[in-house]
């Protein structure tokens, strides 16, 4: 299976309400519990499944670009039109999954795909059931705990949520998507989690924090794992400054690109500022020279020079939050 295709959703979606599981991140990082023997044949059969979703998912994820393109200068397909190609398209990678399984109905690895690949396409119901499918052929298969956790984070109960990936973690202690999901779990559902591991709120952002460390320590390399972690202090009061500042600072160490890197000190100059170090803070923002964050850089430098003459619990920080478009990470991983 692909990286989850936005354009794909935002197309399909046009017509149809979009299900909060719409938004789950792929991620192709997982790792098979038994690993599969390369020169079978059911084995070769279901890598060639594979591959033939990840083809379709591309070249629709092509179309949506190139009609996206075309409409931006007064042509393209029209949406009706559009979407019933992508159907068409995905009607295809469906009927296959189906066939396989006809063949194959204990396969529990092409349940699980199939149940991300119709979950990827919004068909809810049938990829859950695929998923719990998959899970009872092979309750030891900890990508399946973690995708049926994803499902019950956006869904609820939450409970079960933390359940799941509790039992991922256990199978596959190793893996940091389960770690960052469990940890993103935990911050999000705060009031669930102080009552279902007892504990107070301040603990619950200690849990959270420590599961985020973990998967960093396990996937150190990982932009947006640590990006995801160090905007986790955002939502904690009071501010852990030393900690954020660190957060951030590791973050900027694996950028990848000037983008990366200034968006990086953008960051670093909001905590400063709202720790008070308004002169550290204003060092920063003026290392801030790509000229994309030149607005974002402008408010910065208003709000230091306003928040150093108004109380800390003034509410001026709303416009900054939300051109940012910062606080807690939303997105939830899946494993193939």
């Amino acid at each position: 299976m692909s990286d989850l295709a936005i354009g794909v959703l935002s197309a399909l979606l046009a017509t149809n309400p979009p299900a909060a599981v719409s938004n789950l991140v792929v991620e192709k990082t997982g790792v098979s519990v038994l690993a599969p023997v390369a020169n079978d044949p059911v084995e070769k059969e279901y890598q060639k499944l594979l591959e033939a979703d990840d083809d379709a998912q591309a070249e629709v994820d092509k179309w949506i670009q190139e009609n996206n393109a075309a409409v931006a200068k007064g042509s393209g397909t029209p949406r009706e039109i559009f979407n019933k190609r992508i159907e068409g398209r995905f009607a295809v990678v469906r009927k296959a999954y189906e066939d396989f399984l006809e063949k194959h109905p204990d396969h529990a690895r092409a349940h699980l795909a199939y149940g991300s690949f119709l979950l990827d396409i919004n068909d809810e119901q049938r990829g859950v059931a695929q998923m719990e499918k998959a899970l009872a052929l092979d309750p030891k298969n900890p990508a399946a705990w973690n995708n049926l956790a994803n499902i019950y984070g956006h869904h609820g109960p939450v409970e079960k949520a933390f359940e799941y990936y509790g039992k991922a973690i256990e199978l596959n202690p190793v893996e940091s998507v389960y770690h960052q999901n469990l940890a993103t779990t935990v911050y999000l559902f705060r009031p669930a989690a102080m009552v279902f591991f007892k504990i107070t709120e301040q603990q619950v952002f200690d849990k959270a924090l420590e599961l985020y460390k973990k998967a960093v320590k396990l996937d150190p390399q990982n932009f947006p794992l640590h990006t995801d972690y160090a905007q986790s202090y955002y939502g904690i009061k009071p501010l852990r400054t030393n900690d954020a500042l660190a957060a951030w600072t590791n973050a900027l160490q694996i950028a990848h690109d000037d983008v990366e890197r200034q968006g990086v000190y953008v960051h670093l100059a909001r905590i400063k500022t709202m720790a008070g170090q308004f002169d550290a803070a204003r060092k920063q923002i003026n290392a801030v020279t790509n000229p994309m964050y030149a607005e974002l850089k402008k408010r910065l430098l208003k709000n230091v020079d306003f928040r150093e003459k108004k109380p800390a619990n003034s509410s001026d920080n709303l416009d900054l939050d939300k051109l940012m478009k910062v606080g807690p990470p939303t997105g939830l991983r899946e494993i193939k």
